[in-house]
């Protein structure tokens, strides 16, 4: 990196990194195109600068040739993960994705009030996890596409409705998954490719239990588990969208059943910069965390010295195995 660099070029640098839609990016990369010094030490910068800007309106005109022709249904993916928020009618889907979201889905005290998918992004720590509000799992709502936004999804939240109703509609919603090609996994589950299914049928899957602040909630989520207890991935986490409750942990239980890890940047001679870091699947090498950085500086890389819970400045080879946390120094 040139030395030299403006504290205005810095900041638009900063917003580019924590930027979460291509006009977010394109406006601070061409700040930065703006700001930076202009001299023979910053050319090859301003060249790379010049490049993305380009990239970027190339993809961003084709993404919106290609958004006229996706189906109403399609949700872009955003964030550390895509989860889709899926279970049976007036389970509380859409009020527990509001309590824990920016989103504002429709929310109303009647079934199939949700009809098209309502994305909104969860933070946890220092990365957003995008959340999907879905129409309930129903005869009435039995359609393809329904189950074809699961399948596309990283994961899925479950919630079961702990008041008086909530056996209501649950048989129906357990029934009509596996029908529409989806199963629901654990949440730590392995998952591996089938080839008698499609891809994605198989979804790790957080069962939550909402409605905790009912009076019978308790008993009712047992009498729900005695009756379809063992078609459940796992044990439910009690929560209520309305007061708060059990929400707190959502977040931290999502993000590891995404199964990605985090890695932070550090220039060389410089300190890291830990305000936005690289979400990378669990399993990347140091080599991907460079392709995810920059593919020019992954062509080009020579060693890197990482700083984790078992390295301190270490040089580490390109296939080293990363982890959640670490911070990574590259030599090219």
């Amino acid at each position: 990196m040139p030395a030299n660099l403006t504290p205005e070029y810095l900041a638009a640098e900063q917003r580019f990194r924590e930027a979460s839609s291509p006009q977010e990016k394109l406006e601070a990369l061409e700040e930065m195109l703006r700001t930076v010094p202009k001299h023979k030490g910053t050319e090859k910068l301003q060249a790379d600068i010049k490049r993305r800007i380009a990239r970027l309106r190339q993809e961003m005109q084709a993404r919106r040739g290609a958004s006229r022709a996706q189906p109403f249904y399609h949700v872009e993916r955003e964030g550390a993960g895509q989860v889709v928020v899926i279970g049976p009618p007036n389970a509380g889907k859409s009020s527990l994705v509001a309590a824990l979201t920016n989103a504002q889905p429709e929310i109303a005290p009647y079934p199939i009030s949700t009809r098209a998918p309502v994305p909104g992004m969860m933070r946890f720590e220092d990365v957003q996890i995008q959340l999907v509000d879905t129409p309930p799992v129903c005869p009435e709502m039995d359609e393809g596409w329904l189950y074809a936004l699961i399948r596309a999804a990283d994961a899925a939240l479950f919630v079961l409705d702990c008041s008086d109703d909530g056996i209501l509609y649950l048989e129906d919603a357990l029934r009509l998954l596996p029908a529409g090609r989806v199963f629901l996994e654990r949440e730590d589950a392995r998952i591996e490719d089938d080839p008698s299914l499609p891809r994605g049928a198989r979804k790790r899957t957080l069962v939550v239990a909402n409605k905790w602040d009912l009076p019978r909630a308790e008993e009712n989520l047992r009498v729900l588990m005695e009756l379809v207890g063992d078609r459940l991935p796992g044990s439910p986490v009690p929560v209520s969208a309305v007061t708060g409750y059990g929400l707190q942990q959502l977040p931290g239980r999502v993000f590891r059943m995404l199964d990605v890890i985090r890695v932070y940047s550090k220039p060389p001679g410089r300190k890291p910069d830990l305000s936005v870091p690289f979400v990378l699947p669990r399993g990347a090498r140091v080599l991907d965390a460079a392709e995810a950085i920059h593919k020019e500086l992954a062509e080009q890389l020579k060693y890197a010295r990482l700083w984790g819970r078992t390295s301190q400045g270490q040089m580490v080879s390109r296939d080293h195995l990363l982890e959640d946390g670490d911070i990574l120094e590259l030599h090219s």
